[in-house]
């Protein structure tokens, strides 16, 4: 959550309210139903919900719910310029109170003043992307970086680091990296499996009760 609250609910007995800076991390597993009700704060509501997926060997796990207030996220000074709040991932000698061994991500909330440089190591072969929701970045060194502003999604090619230097005052961006499964993904409404047969049994499972 970046601003306004979030009042949240689910069947297996968890519920709460999160704040600014706050961060809810669900496994659904094999199952679980979770509402939500938005609390405007002075009218502004604003945050991300992203979905990582299962591989199919986990998709039946029991369901399990983190939630972390804001002080359980480390916030560094990277370089001069550069701060980084660490959701997910490791940053030096610091970590974030995320972790999800099937995937290892890496989820980072970044702020740049412009002309300031932040650069990262991330391991060979992960998918990466970074989403600019403040000012802009130039991605890449030279002439071969290209420009992201506020409200687009650079996807990244291979390598081994990445670069982003602020375009403009004030930026603010997530980078967001983790391990491709390379299986095939089956989704329809609420539910991801691999195939449409495991969406049939979902929804079977959902209308029976057995959730």
């Amino acid at each position: 959550m970046l601003d306004g609250r979030m009042r949240h609910k689910d069947n297996h007995g968890n519920e709460g309210v999160l704040v600014p800076g706050a961060v809810q991390w669900m496994t659904a597993g094999r199952g679980i139903v979770h509402s939500e009700m938005p609390e405007q704060e002075e009218g502004r509501m604003r945050g991300f919900q992203l979905w990582v997926n299962l591989p199919a060997a986990e998709k039946m796990t029991a369901p399990r719910y983190q939630e972390y207030g804001p002080d359980r996220f480390p916030e560094v000074d990277v370089a001069p310029g550069v701060r980084a709040k660490l959701i997910a991932g490791r940053l030096g000698d610091r970590e974030g109170a995320i972790r999800q061994p099937a995937t290892d991500p890496t989820y980072f909330d970044l702020w740049l003043e412009e002309g300031a440089v932040f650069t990262h190591a991330l391991p060979a072969g992960h998918s990466v992307f970074a989403y600019v929701y403040e000012g802009a970045i130039a991605v890449g060194e030279g002439a071969d970086a290209v420009p992201v502003s506020a409200g687009e999604l650079a996807v990244l090619g291979p390598g081994d680091e990445v670069r982003f230097t602020g375009a403009a005052a004030g930026t603010r961006l997530i980078l967001v990296a983790g391990r491709p499964l390379r299986e095939p993904v089956a989704r329809y409404g609420p539910f991801v499996m691999n195939t449409q047969a495991e969406l049939r049994q979902a929804f079977e499972d959902f209308q029976a009760g057995r959730f």
